[in-house]
């Protein structure tokens, strides 16, 4: 049975000054992570405020576990890339 996951990390940047400083820690993430795993990822949230984000990564694999596996190491790298600015991540799945 194919599983769908969805990871949501949400971003509080505090050294964000402008919308423009979000973006390039944003773009960044989100090239990062789309490159080096394979997923589909967006931001959905927050779009004018510049010190917070929330961004969905999403994957599909043909099992649960893989998937999972996945979305972990998608979590990993983004608290490795922008460390204390990841205050949450919540991970849900898709029947």
């Amino acid at each position: 049975m194919p599983a769908i996951g969805v990871l949501t990390l949400e971003l509080r940047i505090e050294h964000a000054h402008s919308l423009k400083d979000k973006r390039h820690v944003v773009k960044g993430l989100r090239e990062r992570l789309r490159n080096r795993h394979n997923i589909s990822i967006a931001e959905i949230d927050y779009h004018d405020l510049w010190q917070r984000s929330l961004i969905a990564a999403v994957t599909v694999s043909s099992d649960r576990l893989r998937a999972q596996q996945v979305l972990e190491a998608v979590e990993h790298d983004a608290a490795s890339q922008v460390g204390g600015s990841l205050v949450n991540a919540q991970m849900e799945w898709i029947e």
